[in-house]
């Protein structure tokens, strides 16, 4: 029986949610460069699959966090996915921006949060968790308390786990890169000589040059 991260990682690369650029790297909002991209948001253009990560989400709230108040989505990745799971579990919802809305009531988180309430954050993917866990300090500094978060997909570097442990965030993924890394060789999406190239960046990507 396939484990669920196995699972997801077929259904991410049969959509070719998977972009392997070596010679023109992508850039990350933390300014890292990286030959790997993980675009899973792709995922809401597919009903079928849109509606698995929403049930499969959903099960790990359920599972892993007991009681919960209300969901976050964290802009503008999880917004609609957070939202979908707090439409299945009947629960309120709100996002939270990256910064703070430059007019009107100039919001940083939007929607209605209560003091003490339990929270679950969903994030699209984790690279370094910068701004994952910038969203978490937004909601604990509304007086709630964040349980825990969930990711559709995380690169597992050592200094987002270092950062999420700090936080006190559990964190739970329906997928990582060691799994779509995995899947990808395994099927034939990338290659053996591929694998070298990530395996350098893996090894110090904030240093890695595609050059």
């Amino acid at each position: 029986m396939k484990t669920l991260e196995k699972l997801f990682a077929e259904k991410l690369l049969k959509i070719k949610a998977i972009k392997l650029q070596p010679a023109n790297p992508f850039t990350w909002a933390s300014g890292w460069k990286s030959p790997f991209y993980c675009d899973n948001r792709k995922t809401l253009s597919y009903p079928s699959l849109r509606n698995f990560v929403k049930i499969e989400i959903a099960r790990v709230i359920l599972e892993r966090f007991g009681q919960v108040d209300a969901i976050a989505g964290v802009a503008t990745g999880a917004i609609p996915q957070g939202a979908l799971v707090a439409d299945l579990l009947n629960l309120p919802f709100v996002y939270v921006r990256s910064t703070p809305k430059e007019h009107g009531l100039e919001n940083l988180i939007e929607g209605e949060l209560r003091p003490g309430m339990r929270v679950v954050v969903i994030e699209d993917l984790v690279s370094t968790g910068g701004s994952s866990l910038k969203a978490v300090e937004a909601i604990r500094r509304d007086g709630c308390d964040v349980i825990g978060m969930v990711a559709a997909f995380t690169y597992g570097f050592a200094v987002a786990d270092k950062a999420f442990k700090e936080a006190k965030v559990p964190l739970v993924t329906l997928t990582n890169y060691e799994s779509v890394l995995e899947v990808s060789l395994k099927t034939g999406y990338i290659q053996e000589s591929d694998v070298e190239i990530l395996d350098e960046w893996r090894k110090s990507p904030a240093d890695w040059d595609a050059k």
